[in-house]
């Protein structure tokens, strides 16, 4: 019997890892990758081809190595914690070659069409239509697995701002920023606080004489380094948080997070505080804002009124003049061009199941990738959804039926609507640990902590108090990795390596601190353990 062939469509982070899991379930996958490269959003360039994601050169990722690695391939010991996008992408390369993938990608090489065959209702096969070289071709697939990402189409709500065509400045969108030398010496408006906004924000008020940053709703603003030094993500993404909200309300939650960000600084006195509470829009992470603004080097302003030929005039009726430029970090919209009828997405909402599979096709060979807006890390999301849908794909595991998913859908689309602003940037919202353990759930990779508090209780204490890494979902079930115990377990000293670089002798009276603070943790847990299970 012939091995079912996959169409993956991209070879970005997405892309790469639903080549490996299609190899895994003994798929036959082909990808088609627009450019020369892999890497997607994480390839720097000057001139990024239209259509495709950008970044600028100093990027920082906004998620740790550990909570953003694939599950059975470890991030370098000697990275940082928050890498630069050259480390992001090198690690992706490191990932293609220690697995292959490379083979399996046609570069250059745009998705036209892809379309059901007309016997699809029996079949589930599609037509792909590519083009390489000036040169159409069509090939017969089993599956599509569609790995393009959402930071691609850029959103310029130019008919907001009214007379922005007046303006005699430059004005653009982020996604054509690069550097801040060209802004020496000017004054410049970025319009947005989310993390764009606030990193453009910072990293030109270094060289332009001022810069304003203009936001409608404010924000709340987290940043890398959290508490003891540790990256913020791993301590925020455990499983006792996951257990936490289960049983305390939204509000308590919310209540705690903006006490600690307030301890940081007062947002209401420097101007971001916002009328929604810490969980009700995607966080903005920003280490030196709050420096450039106490320094007077950024000043928080509210949304831009109108615009003249060379002023700004802000909705409270403050006005700023001789403005040299402005930059809309105004987000973005995704879409799929290529595809039929069998995606519609209206005002950046979409209909899929668990957001991987359109809930109308008469057979599931249909499978977005990486379609997710998640406090925390996309990759190992993705991960995980490659791992289901190739299972899916293959037979291993089916869907529930059209009206379930339906009903599913409305709900999680209800609990978007309740819980975040209104906008489309909160369409595809999801959190980190919620969406991982639901996924290893149909993957059948949970971790059973009952079973292991009996028999590895050291395991078990690190799988419920510490970072809910991707690891974790290589310990059981399909795909098991014999790495993963010995991986889990040093996840303390990968934080630490790449910071440690001078020897300090360390204090026994710590060592001894510690030791009783791992003991009362473990009394906890299986206090917490017993009750709950």
């Amino acid at each position: 019997m012939s091995k079912k062939r996959i169409a993956v469509i991209g070879a970005g982070s997405s892309g790469l890892t639903s080549i490996k899991c299609c190899l895994e379930e003994g798929l036959e996958p082909v990808c088609f990758e627009g450019t020369d490269d892999i890497g997607g959003l994480w390839r720097f360039q000057e001139n990024p081809e239209e259509g495709r994601a950008s970044i600028y050169k100093s990027v920082i990722i906004n998620t740790s190595k550990e909570m953003m690695c694939f599950s059975d391939y470890l991030i370098p010991d000697h990275y940082p914690n928050f890498m630069h996008n050259s480390h992001v992408l090198e690690y992706f390369r490191l990932y293609a070659k220690e697995f292959d993938l490379l083979k399996y990608i046609r570069f250059k090489t745009t998705v036209c069409t892809v379309r059901k065959r007309p016997d699809f209702p029996t079949s589930g096969q599609w037509d792909v239509v590519t083009k390489s070289e000036g040169k159409e071709e069509v090939n017969i697939f089993d599956g599509v697995m569609v790995c393009t990402g959402h930071h691609t189409n850029a959103h310029l709500p130019l008919e907001s701002f009214p007379g922005i065509e007046k303006f005699k400045g430059q004005y653009f969108h982020s996604r054509e920023y690069k550097n801040p030398q060209v802004f020496t010496g000017k004054r410049v408006i970025i319009i947005g606080i989310g993390n764009s906004g606030g990193d453009l924000a910072v990293e030109i008020s270094h060289t332009a004489k001022q810069v304003f940053l203009s936001t409608r709703r404010g924000a709340w603003i987290l940043n890398r380094v959290g508490d003891h030094g540790y990256p913020f993500d791993t301590v925020l993404s455990s499983r006792f948080s996951y257990f936490l909200k289960k049983i305390i309300s939204l509000s308590l939650i919310n209540a705690f997070l903006e006490k600690k960000m307030n301890e940081r600084f007062d947002h209401e006195m420097f101007g971001l505080k916002p009328k929604h509470r810490a969980l009700g829009q995607h966080p903005t992470i920003n280490d030196d804002l709050p420096n450039r603004v106490i320094s007077g080097m950024v000043k928080v302003k509210g949304n831009v009124k109108e615009f003249t030929e060379t002023a700004a005039v802000f909705e409270d009726g403050s006005r700023e003049d001789d403005i040299d430029a402005v930059i809309f970090a105004t987000g973005y919209s995704f879409s799929f061009p290529f595809l039929d009828d069998s995606v519609k997405v209206v005002k950046n909402k979409i209909s899929l199941y668990k957001k991987v599979f359109p809930p109308n096709l008469e057979k599931p060979t249909l499978a977005i990738i990486g379609l997710i807006q998640p406090l925390g890390a996309i990759m190992p999301i993705s991960e995980l959804q490659a791992r289901w849908a190739t299972q899916i794909f293959k037979g291993l595991k089916t869907l529930p039926s059209q009206s379930e998913m339906m009903a599913e859908i409305s709900k999680a689309q209800e609990e978007i609507e309740k819980r975040y602003v209104e906008s489309p940037r909160h369409t595809i919202q999801g959190d980190y640990v919620d969406t991982m353990e639901e996924l290893a759930d149909l993957v059948g990779v949970r971790p059973n902590l009952l079973s292991l508090a009996f028999s590895d209780p050291k395991l078990a204490l690190q799988l419920f108090w510490g970072p809910c890494t991707p690891i974790h979902y290589r310990l059981q079930g399909p795909g098991k990795w014999d790495g993963a115990r010995k991986a889990i377990l040093a996840t303390d000293n990968r934080i630490r390596k790449p910071m440690m670089t001078r020897v300090i002798e360390r204090n026994n009276s710590t060592t001894s601190g510690m030791t009783m603070v791992k003991v009362m943790l473990a009394i906890a847990f299986f206090a917490i353990i017993i009750a709950y299970f």
